[in-house]
C-alpha cells in the first residue's frame, strides 16, 4: 500500500512539475495576473515590483517597521553574454540607488544570472563588477546557491572574488541542508570566517547527492544551524518554519547567543506573522525583496522545482489568516 501511495505521489509531482514548467513559458499569464483584480494582490504579495524603483516603497516600509532588507533582482540562467552583462549593470545601478535612498546596502545575486552557464570567466567578470561597486560603498553581496551541479563553481568563485571586498563590505555564500556534502562545506567555510546563509534548498536533486525525505532535510538543517550559531560569522538562518525558528531562539537563549550574533531571513510576503513575531521579540529579521521583470518565470520555476512549494505558499497564507 505504501508503494502505491508513493507511486501516485511521484506521478502527481511529475505532472505538476510539467504543468508549472509549461506555464512558466506562457508570459501572457503573468501579464494577465498583474491586471486582474483577484490575482494582482497575490502577485504584489510576493514580488515587490517589476523594477527596483517600483519596489522602493515596499523596501522603505520594511525599513520603517524595523526589518532589514536584501534586494534580489530576478533573473537567472541567462543565455547570452550581453544578457549577463546587462544583469551585472543592473546590480551596479541598484547598489547606487539604494545608497541614494538611504536603504540597506545589501543585495543577493545568482551566478547563473551573471553568466555561469556561459563559462566561469564570464560569471567571474560580471560578479567582480558588482562586488567592486559594492566595495566602494561598503555594501554586502550574497551569492546564492543553485542546484548541486554548480556548488563547486560557486564556492570557487566566492573564494576567488572575496579579496575584492577586503576592508570594505563583504560577500557571503549560501549552503543548503538538503545536500549531503553541506556539513563538510560548512566546516571549511566556518574556518574561513565566511558569512553563511543556511537554507533547506528548493531544488529537486538526485538522492545520491541530497536527502529525499523532508524529515532528514529538517534534521540536517537544525544540526547545521546549531553549529553556525556556535561558531559561524554572523550566520543567516533562512527559514519560514516556525518550529525551526523557535528552536533557534531557544538554542540562542540557552547558549547566551545575543541577537546581534546572527539574523533570521525570510522571503517578502511569506509568513509575515512569523516575521513580525520574531522582530517583536527582539531578534534581527532580514527580508529578501524580489523585484524585476522576470518575476513570473522565476516564480513558476521555483514552484516547478519542488511542487510541494505550492502547498507551502497556500499553507503560509492560511496560517496568517488564522493568526498565532
Amino acid at each position: 500500500m505504501t508503494g502505491i501511495r508513493r507511486a501516485i505521489s511521484a506521478g502527481f509531482e511529475r505532472a505538476m512539475r510539467s504543468l508549472l514548467l509549461t506555464l512558466s513559458h506562457r508570459r501572457f499569464i503573468g501579464r494577465l495576473a498583474t491586471r486582474l483584480p483577484f490575482t494582482r494582490p497575490l502577485v504584489a504579495r510576493f514580488v515587490a515590483g517589476e523594477s527596483l524603483e517600483a519596489a522602493l516603497p515596499a523596501i522603505r516600509a520594511l525599513r520603517e517597521a524595523g526589518f532589514r532588507t536584501t534586494v534580489d533582482i530576478l533573473g537567472e540562467s541567462v543565455t547570452s553574454v550581453a544578457a549577463a552583462n546587462e544583469a551585472a549593470a543592473g546590480y551596479v545601478a541598484a547598489i547606487a540607488a539604494l545608497e541614494a535612498a538611504g536603504l540597506d546596502l545589501n543585495v543577493s545575486l545568482k551566478l547563473s544570472q551573471m553568466g555561469l552557464g556561459l563559462g566561469r570567466e564570464v560569471a567571474r567578470e560580471n560578479a567582480a563588477r558588482v562586488l567592486t561597486a559594492a566595495a566602494a560603498l561598503g555594501a554586502f553581496v550574497r551569492i546564492d546557491m543553485e542546484d548541486h551541479t554548480t556548488t563547486d563553481a560557486t564556492l570557487d568563485l566566492w573564494r576567488n572574488l572575496r579579496p575584492l571586498m577586503a576592508g570594505s563590505g563583504d560577500v557571503g555564500v549560501v549552503l543548503q541542508s538538503a545536500l549531503r556534502r553541506t556539513p563538510a562545506d560548512a566546516e571549511a567555510l566556518i574556518a574561513e570566517r565566511a558569512r553563511i546563509r543556511l537554507c533547506k534548498g528548493a531544488y529537486k536533486e538526485p538522492a545520491a547527492v541530497a536527502f529525499p525525505d523532508k524529515a532528514d532535510v529538517d534534521a540536517a538543517y537544525v544540526a547545521l544551524m546549531e553549529r553556525l550559531l556556535d561558531a559561524g560569522a554572523y550566520p543567516a538562518i533562512a527559514t519560514h518554519d516556525d518550529r525551526i525558528a523557535d528552536h533557534a531562539v531557544a538554542y540562542a537563549r540557552d547558549h547566551g547567543i545575543k541577537p546581534e550574533r546572527f539574523e533570521f531571513q525570510m522571503l517578502f510576503g511569506v509568513r509575515r506573522d512569523l516575521q513580525e513575531r520574531l522582530l517583536r521579540d527582539g531578534w534581527t529579521v532580514r527580508i529578501y525583496v524580489p523585484c524585476g521583470e522576470e518575476w513570473y518565470p522565476y516564480f513558476m520555476r521555483r514552484l516547478a522545482e519542488r511542487p510541494a512549494n505550492v502547498g507551502f505558499l497556500v499553507g503560509s497564507l492560511w496560517r496568517e489568516r488564522r493568526g498565532p
